[in-house]
């Protein structure tokens, strides 16, 4: 049998509602050549028995505890087959049943290939998140490649690392950035909307924004030192001068507390 060209992965611990529109989205897509993988976190509220209502739609499942939502995604990518993995977690779904066969018209080799995606909140759409044509350090610092509307070589997993477990939010942001900017892996954006993100998940809850901001701020410690420093630099010249926007204050605030961060990882 000849390999998928894509490899779809579903994370689910709890959330029967989410995961069944999720399953749905994907089955209803028009382009067959992928495969169908849903790792569920030993779900208790009946998500199991969705799992098996749809299970000759599905390639590859399991239910069984994790330690967090990366441990889930990993477990996933050791089980995929496809040449691109899209992760697609319970509550997300495809924008409509012909996303993959628009995507699929294109050709394409780039490591990473990103379109536009829709969030919602409850049942309704609220916007469209565009992703930037052109990717910076500097921009990508306040966005990321959401991974509902990023296709994801395979390979690159065994060159950049699976992902980093320690981490609770911003794992899948840390490993584009190490992607994009330590393996210079290539991009492509295409101009179709992929998914709608459901608002409701962990890391859009406001308890968990600082965390959010915390982890990317030892991420970028981590791996890029000096450019770290730099960041650090600027933010007190700036702050003294100038004053800097409230947003961008906010993140740079949070990095000048940490500005003493010595931590083995």
């Amino acid at each position: 049998m000849n390999k998928p060209v894509l490899s779809i992965i579903t994370i689910n611990f709890n959330n029967y509602s989410g995961l069944l529109k999720t399953i749905k989205s994907v089955i209803n897509q028009g382009y067959k050549s992928f495969e169908f993988i849903v790792i569920d976190g030993s779900s208790t509220d009946g998500s199991l028995d969705i799992i098996k209502q749809y299970s000759g739609n599905i390639s590859y499942w399991i239910s069984e505890p994790d330690s967090g939502i990366y441990n889930a995604m990993n477990k996933g990518i050791l089980q995929a087959s496809g040449e691109y993995c899209l992760f697609l977690n319970s509550g997300d779904y495809f924008y409509d049943n012909n996303v993959l066969d628009s995507v699929f018209k294109f050709k394409f080799e780039e490591d990473l290939v990103y379109g536009q995606q829709y969030i919602y909140k409850g049942e309704y759409i609220l916007s469209a998140f565009l992703e930037p044509e052109y990717i910076t350090f500097k921009s990508f610092l306040k966005s990321t490649l959401p991974h509902q509307c990023t296709f994801i070589k395979r390979q690159l997993f065994e060159i950049v690392g699976l992902y980093n477990e320690n981490n609770k939010i911003v794992s899948d942001w840390e490993f584009n950035l190490l992607a994009l900017f330590k393996y210079n892996c290539s991009l492509k954006k295409i101009d179709l909307p992929i998914a709608v993100f459901d608002l409701s998940g962990i890391s859009n809850k406001q308890d968990s924004m600082e965390l959010h901001q915390k982890e990317k701020i030892i991420a970028i410690s981590k791996h890029f030192p000096r450019i770290f420093k730099d960041y650090q630099y600027y933010f007190n010249i700036e702050r003294k001068y100038f004053g800097i926007p409230k947003p961008v204050r906010k993140f740079f605030s949070l990095l000048h507390s940490y500005n003493k961060i010595q931590t083995d990882f």
